[in-house]
């Protein structure tokens, strides 16, 4: 009984971390303006980033941390993506690392 106890308590310590830590994330996008333009879960002006987790890998994460940093066009659509000057470029990889953890 102790052990299935710590097992649900070692779980919902996980659960409660993985919410903060994307708590987190919400609240740096937010403070970097990426909501002005992205949803999670539906296309704004940009792509959602659910789409956009469901389109990339982790093994495109470098290079989406440089669109995140200078901004690019034509992956989705005619409307260019702005760099982002107040992003920081370890901002950019954890902001990378939560979008595509939304599959």
């Amino acid at each position: 009984m102790k052990t299935i106890y710590l097992s649900l308590l070692v779980a919902a310590g996980l659960l409660s971390a993985g919410a903060a830590q994307a708590a987190d994330e919400t609240a740096l996008a937010k403070s970097k303006n990426c909501l002005a333009c992205h949803a999670v879960d539906k296309k704004l002006v940009g792509p959602s980033y659910q789409d956009i987790a469901k389109k990339y890998t982790a093994k495109d994460e470098a290079m989406l941390v440089e669109k995140v940093l200078k901004g690019g066009k034509g992956n989705w659509g005619q409307i260019p993506m702005p760099p982002n000057a107040s992003v920081t470029p370890d901002e950019a990889k954890k902001l990378v690392t939560w979008i595509l953890s939304l599959k």
